[in-house]
């Protein structure tokens, strides 16, 4: 992976990551480097999703693929905010 790729994915994480914060109503307890991490993961998944229901490639913006991203992100917080609830 390049470095262009490597920072793409931060990007993008970051944005997913507090997307999916953004869903889930109330204070969440993770902080930035969760955020950014489970953005990435619920990126790479929700592409990976959208690829096998052959919705990841649209004219213009991927909506669908987004909201599966998003979705997954959303959850990705509240298990981690669990996880870490629980120490």
């Amino acid at each position: 992976m390049e470095i262009s790729g490597i920072f793409t994915a931060i990007v993008i994480g970051i944005v997913i990551g507090v997307l999916g914060r953004l869903a889930i109503p109330g204070r969440q307890r993770i902080g930035i480097g969760w955020t950014i991490l489970v953005g990435i993961v619920a990126a790479l998944v929700g592409t990976g999703i959208a690829g096998a229901l052959d919705v990841a490639d649209t004219k213009g913006i991927d909506w669908i693929e987004l909201a599966i991203q998003v979705g997954l992100s959303a959850l990705g917080v509240v298990g981690v905010e669990r996880l870490k609830g629980r120490r």
